[in-house]
Parts: structure tokens; C-alpha cells; sequence
């Protein structure tokens, strides 16, 4: 089978993100191996060769101990090394249990309700079963990612639904194989161990049927090119200020949207009026997070879709932009599939200037390819918009609506999305809203 990491990859990553591998595969014992040993071993557990420095034998998982603790300690040091033996892999275990734990709790109401059968099954009476060496080679998972919040998730065997054989797919392996929702994976499985609630994928083998290291070896996101919007979000919808929106101020499949306007000026109003527009549209993956929000606003925001990252004003800004980014992250992934993609942010307004420029950025429209659409309320425009949508304060509060100002609103290269008769029938129509607001 095809390895994700090569002997050279592991050989220059950090002793730490080894260690994370190592407990990813089921390793026992790990901790005690030099880097040189832990690399020989890890590759060996991915069914490559040995380096041609090692023992004869080849097996790499056999020399966790240096000489120097055996010839110590006869057979009382023995039966110390296993105790911490012991001890380790509880420590690992526990590690493990963890991150499943908090897997679980952000998964819906019937996962849980899975998760809650699976415990009572599971608990202490596992603890006493023997953690399997090795991955059993023979059992492959197969099925759909779900990803999770927290940047786990599942591999879905019998997608959509859920099942008691869905495999637990833990947050380095999703970030290292760039995983997105949707994906079909393919790769072998290990057993729970001690107090896990749920098998684990050993490694990803094959990404919608290609190999994962050409898959995770392809383009990277930001070397994509870019073009302007050519494809129009349509909504057809008769609230005024939707119309408003599409006719005068449209945006696209990759557009780059500012939703500005000073406080009270109904900025999240808007935004949750589109996000429940976009949600019915097929073909779009849509995602909502929010930084620096009234927790009253998170419970308005689940009413219509559920967030994806909330965080409130009570946040750091580098908490909100990290919140914020792991969302974008996301997308970006989607895009990069050939997927189309949308996240509404509410809001950068109190995220550093830089992340949040770096943030919208992210934004494309991917020739041949998908899209990324970022729309995100702020206070002012950042730059680098493609569209603006401003809103006047002082008419939403005389709930005079369309609540537009069409001098700071506006759309680049709108005949790309319209054509050369579309702008002009957007001039036109912007001049009639003005002068019957003046009038």
C-alpha cells in the first residue's frame, strides 16, 4: 500500500508530530525510541522497508529499549520497565479516549445518542482486553468524511447515516491528508483500545479513489489561480433588501463581499437572510462562523443554521481570528476539490487587520475548477473586496428598507457576471432607487 509520509518526510518533522504519527498507528512504546529508531519503526508499521542500517531481523517496533536499562536491572528492573510500560500506554490511551470524547460531544443529538450506546458497552470492561500490536491489515474502512468542529471526524461506513462501525478519523490526519466533508476514503482500521469509544482510521490510502499521497501532493491553495466571479448567486427572493442586493450590489461563485456599515445598521440581519438563501441551493457548501458576536446572536444564528465556530465579543482577537480561519480552512480545501464553497463571517470587525485581510483573501474563483466565497460583515471595507454592500445606519433605524448606500456600494467587473447589458441595467436601476430616495 501507498504511504502518505516517505522515510524523507519523517525524517524532517519534529520528534513531537512523530510522536503524534506513532500514536495514530497504534504503537506501543514509542516514547523510549530515538528519532532514528521512531522513523524505521513508523515506516515499518506503514508496510515500507526498514533502513538498511537496522537490525537483520527488521523489526524496528523490537528495539524500544536502549541495552543500557536491561543490563541494569535483572529481572526486578524488568518487571519496573513493564510497570511503566503499562503506564505509558495508559497515558496514550487516555490521550486517545480524549480526543474521541470530544469528538463525540460535537456531533448532533443522534450521535450522541450513538456515542451513549457505544459507552455502555465499552467503560471498564475494555480497559481489561489486550490492545491488538498492530493494525489488522485485513479490516478496511470505506465510507464518507464528516468532518467535526473541532477538526475530527468520521469516516461514515454508511453515510448518511450513522452506524455503530463508523471510524473515528482524528484532527492531524484530517489536516495532514487535507480532508473536507464529503470525501470518500478508503484505508485500514485499528480496534478501540482500553477506553476508546470508537476504531480508528490507521491512515487514509485512497481520496475519491486516488492515491493520498497524490492527492495531498497536489497544488497548493494559495498557487491556485484567480479569475473574477462569473457565475451570479441568484435568489429570486421579494424581501426588498435581497432583491436589492442582487440586482445592484451581485456577487458570484468566488467573490470577495463586504457587508459594511456602522453598528445597528442590520449587517447580521442581512447576512442571515442570504446564508438561509444560499443553504437551499445545490452544489453549495456553505459554512457560518462567528467572532465577536452578542451570545443572544449565537442562538438567532442556530435558529436558521448552525455555526460552524462561534465565539463571542468576551474573546481574544486572536482567539476570534483563529475561530474564524479554522472555518476558511475549510472552504478552502472544498475549493480545492473542485467543490464550491461559501462562509459568511459575523464578524471581522475585531479581528487584527491583518488576519482579517489575510482571511478574505482566501477568496477565488478557480478556472476549470471550484470556488471559495467569502462574505463577512465589517465595519469599514477592508480592500481587496469584489463587492461591497454598505448599509446605512440612520435608515434602518427609520426602517426605511432597502437600507442600501449605493455611493459605497458596488460590484467589480459586474458585467462579468451579468454581461455588458446586465451593468448597465444596474446603473440604470441604481439612479432610479437614488433619485427616489431624494425625491
Amino acid at each position: 500500500m501507498t504511504s502518505v509520509l516517505d522515510r524523507g518526510e519523517l525524517e524532517q518533522s519534529p520528534l513531537a508530530d512523530l510522536h503524534v504519527l506513532a500514536s495514530e498507528l497504534g504503537m506501543d512504546g514509542y516514547r523510549r525510541l530515538r528519532k532514528a529508531e521512531l522513523v524505521d519503526a513508523i515506516v515499518v508499521r506503514q508496510g515500507g522497508e526498514p533502513a538498511a542500517s537496522a537490525d537483520a531481523d527488521g523489526d524496528a517496533e523490537e528495539a524500544p529499549r536502549p541495552r543500557s536499562r536491561r543490563s541494569r536491572g535483572g529481572r526486578g528492573r524488568a518487571r519496573d520497565t513493564d510497570a511503566d510500560t503499562d503506564v505509558e500506554e495508559d497515558a496514550e490511551s487516555s490521550t486517545r479516549a480524549a480526543e474521541q470524547a470530544a469528538a463525540t460531544a460535537d456531533e448532533d443529538d443522534v450521535e450522541e445518542g450513538r456515542s451513549r450506546g457505544r459507552r455502555s458497552r465499552g467503560g471498564r470492561g475494555r480497559r481489561g482486553e489486550e490492545a491488538p500490536a498492530a493494525p489488522a491489515e485485513d479490516k478496511v474502512a470505506e465510507g464518507i468524511v464528516e468532518l467535526l468542529p473541532n477538526g475530527s471526524g468520521f469516516v461514515r461506513v454508511a453515510h448518511p447515516e450513522t452506524s455503530d462501525d463508523d471510524v473515528y478519523v482524528s484532527a492531524a490526519q484530517v489536516k495532514r491528508c487535507e480532508l473536507v466533508t464529503g470525501d470518500k476514503v478508503a484505508g485500514p482500521l485499528r480496534a478501540p483500545r482500553r477506553s476508546e469509544r470508537f476504531p480508528s482510521l490507521v491512515r487514509v490510502d485512497t481520496i475519491n479513489g486516488k492515491p493520498a499521497d497524490q492527492v495531498a501532493e497536489g497544488t497548493k491553495f494559495d498557487d491556485l489561480p484567480a479569475t473574477f466571479a462569473t457565475e451570479r448567486f441568484s435568489f429570486g427572493s421579494e424581501d426588498a433588501t435581497l432583491s436589492a442586493v442582487e440586482w445592484l450590489t451581485p456577487f458570484g461563485k468566488g467573490s470577495r463581499v463586504g457587508v459594511v456599515g456602522a453598528a445597528q445598521a442590520g449587517k447580521s440581519e442581512l447576512l442571515r437572510r442570504v446564508a438561509t438563501q444560499l443553504a437551499a441551493q445545490e452544489g453549495v457548501e456553505l459554512s457560518v462562523a462567528l467572532a465577536g458576536v452578542r451570545p443572544e446572536e449565537i442562538a438567532e444564528w442556530s435558529d436558521a443554521l448552525a455555526p460552524a465556530a462561534a465565539v463571542t465579543f468576551a474573546a481574544s482577537p486572536e482567539t476570534q481570528a483563529q475561530a474564524v480561519e479554522q472555518v476558511v480552512e475549510q472552504g478552502r480545501r472544498v475549493a480545492a476539490r473542485g467543490g464550491d464553497a461559501v462562509v459568511i463571517i459575523d464578524a471581522l470587525t475585531h479581528v487584527p487587520p491583518h488576519a482579517a485581510r489575510r482571511i478574505t483573501a482566501a477568496a477565488r474563483n478557480i478556472p476549470e475548477g471550484g470556488s471559495l466565497t467569502i462574505i463577512a460583515a465589517t465595519a469599514a471595507p477592508l480592500g481587496g473586496e469584489t463587492t461591497v454592500i454598505a448599509l446605512d445606519a440612520a435608515l434602518t433605524a427609520q426602517r426605511r428598507f432597502p437600507a442600501l448606500d449605493l455611493t459605497l456600494s458596488g460590484t467589480m467587473r459586474a458585467e462579468q457576471l451579468l454581461g455588458d447589458q446586465g451593468a448597465e441595467e444596474i446603473a440604470r436601476k441604481r439612479a432610479e432607487v437614488e433619485a427616489q430616495r431624494v425625491g
